[in-house]
């Protein structure tokens, strides 16, 4: 991307994502479950935490950087899964993962986004990790696990918070089908039939880090580390599964008090600035997934977009770090972060006040 072409805000970014999509693309992106509560709640979440920084400490080295599944990133940020992701940017999860090598971070490769593991896989050096929609019986997901290991992925991800389609009423009232839910994905009733003796059946068999993606309660994470789960991944599938769902950031204080000393633990839901990241860490995450982030950045200018999107968001992230101060991931604890009124009105957009402002500075 030219230097002039470079984006200095993510509001900028968010900007850029919706003059290039057509609306039932932009709705695909922003949207949620029925009355769209889950998804706002995951931003309420986040915007009632207050950062409680330290004064009087020397900031001039801040390492921004964290580890997980045996990975050092530049930060702790994963690309998070999105189905349809080649309806932003032809690439698809190629291109995430391009991009994910060259922000020093990770990528999630959705099985219902193109193009194929192999190709996603051969597309960067970078560590990836492969999510699983079940469309088959055992022995399809033992050949896609197969596929997975021969591929170098570092993990397996099943989600298991989408049982049943959800009614995503911006896609309804337009008759639109997601790409991702297509019949040429294979049957859903796979899904809907998934129990912990599946989670059992691939840990047992498969000697692969396994994550479950779509933990919304400490009930199922401390079941999920009983079963050998290497990974509990906290999610709502970003307000797109079930409606009237806590916002992530507040489940994590609690399975992290569980299960954080066995089990590593990803969260995503609402997180698209510095300071979120650096609450979630605080409150007992490994990394965070960052899906809308991605989607808004692919849209705008494709893996060169993201690439520009990351380096903004460890940027913020080093500045949150400083200004706590502290110098590391590793020196914060949840002593760093207090319950606040949030000041504006939980939505999607509510991490960027900005884009109410025409001037085209913004």
């Amino acid at each position: 991307m030219p230097p002039e072409m470079q984006f200095r805000t993510i509001h900028q970014i968010v900007k850029a994502a919706k003059m290039r999509l057509n609306q039932t693309s932009w709705d695909y992106l922003i949207g949620g479950t029925e009355t769209e509560t889950s998804l706002k709640r995951n931003r309420m979440a986040i915007d009632s935490l207050a950062i409680r920084p330290r004064v009087l400490n020397d900031v001039n080295k801040v390492d921004t950087s964290g580890k997980i599944l045996g990975q050092t990133l530049k930060m702790p940020v994963l690309l998070a899964p999105i189905g349809s992701l080649q309806v932003f940017e032809a690439g698809g999860g190629a291109s995430a993962a391009i991009a994910a090598a060259e922000a020093g971070i990770m990528s999630i490769k959705s099985s219902v986004c193109e193009p194929t593991l192999e190709e996603v896989a051969a597309a960067s050096d970078a560590p990836k990790i492969f999510q699983l929609y079940v469309r088959g019986d055992d022995d399809y997901v033992d050949g896609i696990i197969q596929r997975v290991v021969n591929s170098g992925y570092k993990a397996f991800c099943l989600t298991v918070d989408s049982a049943v389609i959800s009614r995503r009423e911006r896609d309804i009232a337009k008759n639109v089908v997601p790409t991702s839910q297509s019949s040429g994905h294979g049957e859903f009733s796979y899904q809907s039939g998934l129990s912990w003796s599946h989670v059992r059946r691939i840990r047992d068999k498969w000697d692969i880090p396994l994550i479950l993606k779509g933990i919304q309660c400490t009930e199922d994470a401390v079941k999920a580390v009983e079963y050998g789960v290497d990974v509990v991944y906290i999610s709502n599938h970003g307000g797109r599964q079930i409606d009237q769902a806590e916002g992530s950031i507040s489940i994590l204080p609690e399975i992290a008090a569980e299960v954080g000393d066995k089990a590593e633990i990803i969260v995503d839901g609402g997180f698209y600035r510095g300071t979120d990241i650096v609450k979630a860490i605080a409150l007992g995450a490994n990394a965070v997934g960052v899906g809308r982030l991605e989607g808004w950045a692919m849209a705008a200018g494709g893996a060169p977009a993201v690439v520009n999107c990351m380096q903004i968001l460890r940027h913020e992230i080093r500045l949150a770090l400083a200004l706590s101060g502290v110098t590391s991931f590793g020196e914060l604890d949840a002593s760093y972060v207090t319950q606040a009124p949030p000041v504006a009105l939980p939505s999607v957009f509510s991490a960027f006040p900005l884009l109410s402002q025409e001037d085209e500075g913004y």
